[in-house]
């Protein structure tokens, strides 16, 4: 089962249906979705069993008369525009909800859990993080974006060939917004899968930075050896320093120690940028040849 079944089967159970003005603004939120067309009826079409299942609860404690078919994998329900749709105005091809300038908070997460049921869909969070519901028309779009902004939920808009969408990206407001809607069960699955992949990014972050390291510590160390054998090829070696045959004499000792590891080695030791110093110089003389 995917993701987005499961959360949808977990939402399809809440046993909150007693609240009459709950159980209306979800419904408003299912019918202001791409999945509604507008027509002499109102239909409304999905291939999720979860879905069709609290759609039905819902039109059945509307009281809300209703005939439910199968074409090819869709469940389709067909009903007459209720009068007990107040806020609701049916316009050729979907459902435009007017919202009243109050709502409660219960009602407000029911029209965001109702959007959500009617044509969202969230990616496996194990590969990707990405929540997008559908819609017909922008106003519709607009409208649950601002209710979204209400518990700082950060969505943005998609128009891909056609068809708009509010879709979000970030781990967090995923979270948040299936909390909001009522899918704790959900919510907890997702937050220990995205604790686990961040724990693991870290990790493989800390491993690669590791290795950047090492990979340029041994470049640099590779380029200092080859310098300082030049040097004693072109007899020059013997024209140096004391200070810059100890360390080049180091240095081709022990090839893989650290700078501040050759730095402490030194017969009076130095830091590490004293030893940057000198073998750097060793590599300036050798250039010059």
């Amino acid at each position: 089962m995917s993701f987005s079944s499961e959360i949808k089967e977990e939402l399809s159970k809440l046993n909150n249906l007693k609240d009459k003005q709950a159980v209306y603004y979800e419904l408003v939120g299912y019918l202001i979705t791409k999945n509604t067309k507008v027509e002499k009826k109102i239909k409304f079409s999905t291939e999720n069993e979860y879905n069709i299942n609290r759609f039905n609860k819902l039109l059945n404690n509307m009281n809300i008369k209703y005939e439910i078919e199968m074409q090819g994998n869709f469940y389709v329900i067909t009903f007459n525009k209720p009068e007990s749709l107040i806020n609701c105005s049916f316009t050729s091809n979907y459902v435009a909800f007017n919202k009243p300038e109050e709502m409660e908070d219960k009602d407000i997460k029911a029209v965001l859990r109702g959007a959500f049921m009617g044509a969202g869909l969230v990616s496996e969070p194990s590969s990707t993080y990405h929540l997008e519901i559908n819609f017909s028309n922008l106003e519709n779009l607009l409208l649950i974006k601002d209710l979204m902004e209400k518990y700082d939920i950060t969505a943005k808009t998609l128009n891909r060939n056609g068809s708009i969408s509010l879709y979000i990206k970030e781990g967090e407001d995923i979270s948040n917004f299936l909390a909001c809607i009522g899918a704790s069960g959900a919510m907890l699955k997702f937050e220990e899968i995205r604790v686990i992949k961040e724990a693991r990014n870290n990790v493989n972050r800390m491993v690669n930075c590791e290795v950047a390291n090492l990979n340029k510590t041994v470049n640099a160390a590779t380029k200092q050896i080859e310098a300082i054998k030049k040097l004693k090829d072109s007899k020059k070696f013997t024209n140096l320093s004391d200070e810059l045959k100890e360390i080049a004499e180091l240095r081709l000792k022990n090839p893989d120690a650290s700078l501040i590891e050759l730095g402490n080695m030194l017969k009076i030791p130095v830091g590490k940028s004293g030893v940057n110093y000198r073998l750097n110089k060793l590599i300036k003389i050798a250039e010059e040849i």
